[in-house]
């Protein structure tokens, strides 16, 4: 009997360790997933770099360039170039222009996203607007840079080895907006893709 019920124990105090590693787990997931989409690219997550020190290789990738924006929010949004022809590991910079209007200040923010998704990991930007908010005046129009490079690495990666062709997408929102918040949730539950969000595309 003594034998049984310390059996009895273990296996409760296994049980209850499993859920509390599963509680744990499921605060923790939100960061953790966020930080493996950062480092694996998951989702057409683009990669963050202070500077490039890549080599510049002959292999070139066009990459194009698409603006949407949320229906709610009275802003024009476009790349002022559609696409760009560029060699891997080399810089190249683009920049999207906006302009607000509305007859008062608005705040917005940008999601993006990278497809083929695959291709996200060894997209790398140096310099970008996105995440970071944006406000513009009364009728304000500005043209915000992007700056990046593609990660020599890619040329290594089998499955991309005919990839000819990159998109980078960004979809603003009003900040604070409950529209933000939803793309925001889905942007993290997905991998870190803005392309299922309920968007308008710009003109």
């Amino acid at each position: 009997m003594a034998d049984l019920q310390q059996k009895n124990r273990k296996v409760l105090g296994v049980v209850l360790g499993v859920v509390f590693v599963m509680i744990a787990l499921s605060f923790a997931s939100v960061p953790l997933y966020r930080s493996i989409c950062r480092v694996t690219g998951w989702g057409g997550t683009t990669q963050r770099a202070e500077k490039n020190t890549a080599q510049v290789y002959d292999r070139e990738i066009t990459v194009q360039f698409n603006a949407d924006i949320d229906p709610h929010m009275p802003w024009t949004f476009r790349p002022d170039v559609r696409q760009v022809k560029v060699k891997v590991g080399a810089d190249a910079i683009i920049s999207y222009f906006a302009e607000n209007r509305g007859k008062e200040p608005i705040a917005g923010m940008a999601i993006y996203n990278v497809t083929p998704l695959k291709a996200g990991k060894y997209f790398n930007k140096t310099q970008c607007f996105c995440f970071t908010e944006q406000i513009l005046q009364p009728g304000q129009k500005v043209h915000m840079p992007v700056t990046f490079f593609i990660d020599p690495k890619i040329m290594d990666d089998w499955e991309l080895r005919d990839l000819e062709t990159i998109t980078l997408s960004y979809t603003f929102f009003r900040k604070d907006s409950p529209a933000l918040e939803k793309a925001l949730e889905k942007f993290y539950n997905e991998g870190g893709t803005s392309s299922h969000v309920n968007t308008t595309k710009s003109k």
